[in-house]
């Protein structure tokens, strides 16, 4: 089958791959020519396990290839998949001039029946103008849409993609549901996982979805901040919910609250969907809430510590990512962090596997922001350190050598990776979310 991506980020570029290497002729289209140029140099442009590989022998399959010409490349395919950004504007509703300004190019250039399939994550209703906008641009020409939702965790796109929990599919054209049911075939080969709905109800599942995580993830930082107040131990807590069949033991960890790419976005949109319809969202509306705040936690409870003042003292943070096993920094809870200890007067040691590029375009370094190759460089004359992201490496460090490292033996603890007796036992002040 022949396709076309519109988009190299972690969806379109985690798609085109995917799609590829199932012996479709996919090109992959960017108007950003750097990021284009990068990978036609065989360099990926963003941190995925596992997507250098697939990227590759797509490539050399002469399977997959790369362009900044989108005209071209939507000129004669069967379908195109948008996978472009739809960020949040300054009402929290997704901004979708990426989105029309694809489908004013397919309109323009299309040719054949083309299947338009919004992989974006888009509000209800973007369906219906974006079949308006084809039509309007390519009169006379034949086009379907479809809202193919994606639901790629980052740090674990490329499994997610290739082994599918399920494929949603929001289509009344049939021969497109054909058409994605012979796509995405190949991945669901031991069990038919396609689900093929009403498209306003495949655009809503995705917001959907990423809003009850983000409630678990806000409802367990409540319950934390009880826990605390009242002398419970939250992970007790958590274990004896998660049992509960109904319930689940998974995003029932507290921590610093969510952030990358997802999580914050689809909130404010499906809040803003609501607003432009005369509703209110009130329990989404606290989970964002709760999220805010819960990102100030660590910052306030250093400057708690410390009695306020943070001038002369260095400030070490483990974890830049807003989760592992990516370099994603959009809205980490870490540059909320880093931004509270700044304003506080207080120095930076910061380091981060993977994400130390990307976020010193956040927060640039200088003579108080300090980015460190090494975890115990970030620990060097430390009077704390707050573990962000819970990255492998820092699960289980030498606490000898910390302590040894740092001028003040003080942890906190974002994510309660470490056992508090034990690192109090060893000499550490330590603080962590909803423990005694």
């Amino acid at each position: 089958m022949r396709i076309c991506v519109v988009g190299t980020g972690y969806v379109g570029l985690v798609a085109g791959a995917g799609f590829a290497e199932f012996g479709n002729d996919v090109v992959c289209a960017d108007v950003d020519a750097g990021k284009i140029e990068r990978l036609n140099r065989g360099e990926i442009p963003i941190y995925e396990p596992g997507l250098s590989p697939l990227v590759e022998r797509g490539v050399k399959g002469e399977r997959l290839r790369f362009t900044t010409d989108v005209a071209a490349a939507v000129a004669d395919v069967d379908a195109v998949f948008v996978a472009v950004g739809t960020p949040p504007g300054p009402d929290g509703a997704a901004d979708l001039s990426h989105v029309w300004d694809v489908a004013r190019t397919v309109g323009q250039h299309a040719s054949g029946f083309t299947v338009v399939v919004n992989k974006s994550t888009v509000p209800v209703g973007t369906a219906d103008r974006v079949l308006a906008l084809l039509r309007e641009h390519g009169p006379g020409k034949d086009f379907a849409v479809v809202s193919n939702p994606e639901f790629l965790k980052e740090g674990d796109a490329v499994s997610d993609f290739m082994k599918p929990q399920r494929v949603i599919v929001g289509a009344s054209d049939e021969r497109a549901i054909r058409l994605l049911r012979q796509l995405y075939a190949p991945f669901t080969r031991t069990r038919d996982r396609l689900i093929v709905m009403e498209i306003r109800s495949a655009e809503v599942t995705k917001y959907a979805c990423n809003s009850m995580l983000a409630t678990r993830i806000s409802f367990m930082n409540e319950i934390a901040a009880l826990c605390a107040r009242v002398g419970a131990n939250v992970t007790d807590v958590r274990v004896g919910m998660g049992w509960d069949e109904r319930i689940g033991p998974k995003f029932l960890f507290p921590g610093v609250g969510y952030g990358g790419s997802c999580f914050p976005k689809d909130v404010q949109a499906i809040i803003a969907t609501a607003r432009e319809h005369d509703m209110s969202l009130e329990i989404l509306e606290a989970v964002e809430r709760v999220n805010e705040r819960q990102k100030r936690w660590l910052g306030e409870m250093v400057q708690q510590h410390f009695g306020g003042d943070l001038k002369g003292k260095v400030i070490g943070l483990w974890g830049l990512a807003f989760k592992p096993n990516t370099d994603d920094v959009r809205e980490a809870p870490a540059l909320t962090v880093a931004r509270l200890l700044l304003e506080a007067g207080a120095s930076l040691r910061l380091h981060d596997p993977e994400a130390l590029d990307t976020f010193q375009v956040a927060l640039p370094a200088s003579d108080r922001v300090v980015y460190c190759a090494k975890s115990y460089l970030a620990a060097e004359r430390a009077d704390a350190i707050c573990l962000v992201t819970e990255w492998p490496l820092y699960r289980s460090p030498d606490f000898q050598r910390l302590k040894q490292t740092m001028r003040e033996p003080v942890l906190f603890d974002g994510r309660n990776l470490w056992d508090p007796e034990y690192v109090r036992e060893l000499g550490f002040t330590y603080y962590s979310i909803g423990r005694p």
